[in-house]
């Protein structure tokens, strides 16, 4: 068991993982004492009952995905590994752990923000580089998987169908978790998503394996406020899904190097123009040009195969009714704090968003840091949840690009 509040890490052979499912199909564990554990339910008993109880093509196109999932294993077992790590953002401050950042944190954080790609069509798990793929998850890994849930979070449960194991293990997740999953082949194709989910048929999955053994497909569960309405615009509220997004994004050993370099120099994160690393001048009184140079080499050895992004869509925005406006700044604002090269972020068509590359772009050349956007959105989000704005953060933002005034001045203008 990872238990709520221990981190760690557990890896399994997938020719366990298949045992396990196994049992699972035959409904071999027992399931008494579950709910109070905090445990997912974890046989296959009331997916295979809703096709009697209450049917529905989605409901018989996952089970077709758990069924092609056994033929595949069956004629030829694979023989990789699969991690399943529980990561934990300590509210008491541990001298090895990042903790659970405040206002403050964000605020004053003087880290570049990341490139920021948007794609308005294709899908988090098609993404062709080497990412994190987002899981909009429930604080029960798996949501829905085993019962009637059929978005995203239940899908990509069917068509890995790896991941189910995890819900046997790991209890639901806190404000200051996340679940890490490293490994899990794909085995169906699909199209449709909710009621028009089809299984489609036979994926064979590519991806290449590092020293342990394990695909390159990275996934991590996080789990947005479900329904905050208003009060999703709250400060507190704003720092408990960006602490949520940044525990998911953060590769703790690659924050702690960045944190060492700094040290080992003698410097603040607070003193180191944190932007200038993608430029080639330095803020005039901070740093040397010979102590800035020596930083940025340390820096680019550090990034050296850890280009490693994320990939992400409108999390929490769905069935969990999220503003996707300020999600979408949240996540970018997390996975910067968390030193990732990238955001790849997938819209899939949503009308509030077909502005979301511009005014990326124009945050970029601004060469914003985290804490000058975060300073912007907790601006936004006071006013809207004092009813002095009703427009998204976007249109409030960058009125000029909707037709309707001049700018809002950047952080850095007099």
């Amino acid at each position: 068991m990872l238990d709520s509040q221990e981190a760690g890490i557990v890896l399994l052979s997938q020719e366990l993982i298949a045992a396990l499912l196994g049992c699972s199909l035959f409904c071999l564990f027992p399931d008494h004492d579950r709910y109070m554990k905090q445990l997912q339910i974890i046989n296959f008993d009331q997916l295979f009952a809703s096709l009697y109880e209450d049917y529905s093509q989605k409901q018989e196109n996952k089970i077709r995905c758990i069924i092609h999932y056994f033929q595949r294993i069956s004629s030829d077992m694979p023989k990789g590994v699969v991690s399943f790590e529980r990561k934990v953002l300590p509210f008491e401050g541990q001298a090895d752990l990042i903790s659970y950042p405040n206002s403050n944190f964000w605020s004053t954080s003087a880290i570049p923000l990341c490139k920021f790609e948007v794609h308005s069509s294709g899908l988090i798990e098609d993404q062709s580089g080497e990412t994190v793929e987002v899981d909009f998850a429930n604080k029960y890994l798996g949501g829905g998987a085993l019962g009637r849930g059929c978005v995203q979070e239940e899908i990509r449960f069917m068509i890995s169908p790896e991941l189910i194991a995890g819900m046997l293990f790991m209890p639901a997740m806190e404000e200051n978790e996340a679940i890490d999953i490293v490994g899990i082949e794909r085995f169906s194709s699909y199209t449709g998503y909710a009621s028009s989910f089809r299984f489609s048929g036979d994926y064979v999955d590519a991806r290449d394996v590092d020293t342990l053994g394990r695909r390159k497909t990275r996934i991590v569960a996080i789990d947005a406020l479900c329904s905050p309405g208003m009060r999703q615009y709250r400060e507190n509220l704003v720092l408990r899904e960006i602490n949520k997004a940044f525990c998911g994004f953060l590769y703790q050993f690659k924050y702690q190097k960045y944190q060492k370099i700094l040290q080992e120099n003698g410097w603040s994160s607070e003193q180191f123009d944190a932007s200038a690393l993608t430029r080639t001048e330095t803020s005039e009184g901070k740093i040397s040009n010979h102590e800035f140079r020596n930083f940025q080499n340390d820096y680019q050895r550090m990034e050296q195969g850890n280009n490693i992004g994320v990939a992400t869509g409108n999390w929490g925005c769905g069935a969990f009714g999220g503003d996707p406006e300020l999600k979408a700044m949240i996540q970018w604002l997390a996975a910067s704090q968390a030193l990732r090269p990238f955001i790849a972020y997938y819209t899939f068509g949503l009308e509030a968003l077909q502005n979301l590359e511009e005014v990326a772009s124009w945050i970029l050349s601004q060469r914003w840091t985290v804490g000058e956007l975060w300073n912007m959105l907790i601006e936004y989000s006071t006013k809207r949840s004092k009813g002095e704005t009703t427009v998204g953060f976007l249109r409030w933002l960058l009125p000029s690009l909707y037709g309707n005034g001049a700018r809002i001045s950047s952080p850095n203008s007099p």
